[in-house]
């Protein structure tokens, strides 16, 4: 049995839940996520627990287990709490700014880059090298900091780019000088 499957998601009060025709919906103060569930994989939701169940013991049934539990869970926790991503700009001249649903951001390049950011994500720009994105859906927050890092990946020489607050950039040294 996976350890994380079977694992009871505690449903707080200001979020509700229903499943209709295999569909997963969460609503709660910050939004609403809907998944579908596939047939491997049961749901039962009661007052407040939900529980997910597999249907057999087929390798498949085993895999959906566990990741259709933690999907569930993130749905929950995003709709209640939120998730929040940090992403720090290192290198001379490179800086953020917000202006509504647009990340305004000078990386070095001959033009000014603008990512807009899609509905459900909040930006907040801190000294203009911390970018603090906030929101419900886990996956679209991820794939979102994914893409703002993409457009200037740190490099390991100088460490200069746009990297995750927590992450740790492998440094290289330079040439030496012949003899």
């Amino acid at each position: 049995m996976s350890r994380t499957g079977k694992q009871p998601i505690n449903l707080p009060d200001k979020v509700k839940v229903r499943l209709e025709n295999g569909v997963f919906y969460a609503e709660g103060p910050l939004g609403k996520l809907s998944q579908a569930i596939r047939d491997e994989v049961l749901v039962e939701i009661s007052d407040k627990t939900i529980e997910v169940k597999r249907v057999d013991d087929k390798p498949q049934s085993r895999a959906l287990h566990g990741l259709t539990r933690s999907l569930i869970n993130n749905m929950i926790v995003g709709v209640s709490d939120g998730f929040t991503k940090e992403l720090d700009i290192q290198g001379v001249g490179y800086r953020a700014d917000a202006k509504g649903q647009t990340l305004n951001l000078s990386l070095g390049f001959s033009h000014p880059v603008e990512f807009p950011l899609p509905q459900g994500i909040q930006v907040k720009v801190d000294k203009q090298t911390h970018i603090v994105l906030t929101g419900y859906d886990k996956a679209l927050l991820g794939q979102v900091a994914a893409d703002i890092r993409k457009l200037r990946p740190p490099e390991p020489y100088k460490g200069k780019g746009i990297r995750y607050s927590n992450e740790v950039i492998r440094r290289k040294a330079g040439k030496t000088a012949a003899k």
